[in-house]
Order: C-alpha cells, then structure tokens, then sequence
C-alpha cells in the first residue's frame, strides 16, 4: 500500500472581491509534500491573487486557508513568512545596487539577530553569523550555477534575467520554507534560458527534502515538464484539475485558456 503524502497545504472555499468583481470564487485547493503544482489560466483568472490572499498581502473575503496543519487564514504577511512560506514575483524586486548575496539576505531576516546590541557587542557572534549565511547562499547558488557563487559581491544589476531570477529563488529559500510560490518565473526569458530554468526547478525539487511548490506560469513547456499536477482557473473558478496531459486536452479549458479548433 502506498504511504499518504503529509498534506501541506488546504484552501476551503476560497473567496476573494474586489467590490463588485469576484476575483476567487470558493476555490478548493490541496498540495501535498514536495510536489509542484501548476497554476494556470488566462489573465486575470485569480492566480496571483490566489497568492497574494495565501501570503497576507490580501485578506480573504470567504474560506479557509490551512498550512501544515494550522488555520492561516488571517495571518499577517510576516507570520505566513515566519511559518514557511516564501515567493518570487512577477516583476523582479530586487535591489540592483546590491550584492548578489545582500539580495539573498533580504530574504533570510527571519533567521537573522539584527539586534543593536548584538551587532555592536558580539562582532565575534556576529561574524561567524555572517559567515554562516554566506557559506549557506553559496550551496543555494550553486545548485543553479556554480559560475554565480564566486560573484558573490557583484552587484545584481550586472546580471543577465535568468541570473536575476535565480538569484530571487536563492532569497526566497534562504528561510528554508515549507512552500516556494513561484509567480511567472520564466517572464522575460528566452527558451533557452526557460529550458535552464526548467532544470534549476527540478534540481532545487531534489536537492532541498520536503520543499512543495506551487508555479504560475504561461510558459505551458515549463508547466508540462516540472508539475506533478495542474489547476486551472478562469474568472476567478477552477475549471479543471489533474495531470498537464488531461488538462491540456480538457475541451472547457481548451476553450478559456489554450485554444481549440
């Protein structure tokens, strides 16, 4: 018999307004652990908002949201972070002035001591701390390009768009989340650059135990090869569950998202 994979994550009637307009419509969703589920639809459908209501940034209007066993429904931003959730977005928010390594801890201030007395008094402490992380940045670096992780102090402008995205998914798994949201990662890329990302999701999937992850995407090449599964959501509903391949030949979704003769 199968072992049943720990249930990561669980929305319950998921709802969301803007006004008048109904941007979740009691949308069910559930991801077990470390799987890659894709969120696909046309724009406007719910998908990062769907994101945006998971990580506090927007409140829910209806539902439940349950991460690892706890109601999170009205958590704050900081304490859906602090839990074990992480994102990208689908602008890039990185400080281009920057290192590639002060970006990465930006994304680590959860496990930081930022404490004045501790960074005037125990320079010591402080240091090894220092230390620490940017030995742990270089492992996350090189698990997408070896090449990144001996430019540790360059700045993050000097980079290409793939580096930059890496770099973002370097931030956002720097606070060993449960969960990465990955929100149209391939945007700005060419397919040669979409094909190494490909392999970069795939690899972080394997080298990093019990990591689950959920990916917006329209690249439906990426969708096809990295999710274990898909959702498809239009105006707000999901229209359609399963595998890339039944979706993908679904008529309703063939319809609304991926066109059909």
């Amino acid at each position: 018999m199968a072992q049943q994979q720990e249930t990561v994550l669980t929305f319950r009637g998921l709802t969301r307004r803007f006004g008048g307009v109904i941007a979740l419509n009691k949308f069910d969703m559930e991801l077990t652990n470390g799987q890659i589920l894709g969120l696909i639809g046309p724009n406007g459908s719910g998908k990062t908002t769907s994101f945006n209501v998971l990580t506090g940034i927007y409140e829910a209007n209806g539902g439940s949201i349950e991460f690892l066993g706890q109601d999170i429904t009205s958590w704050p931003a900081q304490k859906v972070y602090e839990a074990g959730v992480a994102r990208t977005f689908q602008r890039s928010r990185l400080c281009l002035e920057l290192s590639i390594f002060d970006n990465i801890m930006i994304g680590n201030h959860k496990r930081l001591n930022q404490g004045l007395l501790f960074n005037i008094f125990q320079r010591k402490a402080l240091k090894e701390q220092i230390q620490e992380n940017h030995e742990e940045a270089r492992k996350l670096l090189k698990i997408f390009d070896p090449a990144l992780a001996e430019k540790m102090f360059d700045p993050v402008g000097s980079l290409r768009m793939i580096d930059r995205r890496r770099i973002e998914i370097c931030r956002a798994l720097i606070s060993h989340p449960r969960l990465l949201l990955l929100d149209e990662p391939s945007a700005g890329m060419t397919h040669e650059e979409t094909r190494e990302l490909m392999d970069d999701i795939l690899e972080v999937r394997e080298m990093i135990d019990g990591l689950s992850i959920i990916l917006v995407e329209h690249e439906m090449g990426m969708i096809e090869r990295v999710t274990d599964k898909c959702i498809v959501l239009n105006f707000g509903q999901k229209i359609c569950e399963g595998a890339y391949r039944d979706v993908a030949s679904d008529k309703l979704v063939q319809e609304a998202y991926l066109g059909g003769e």
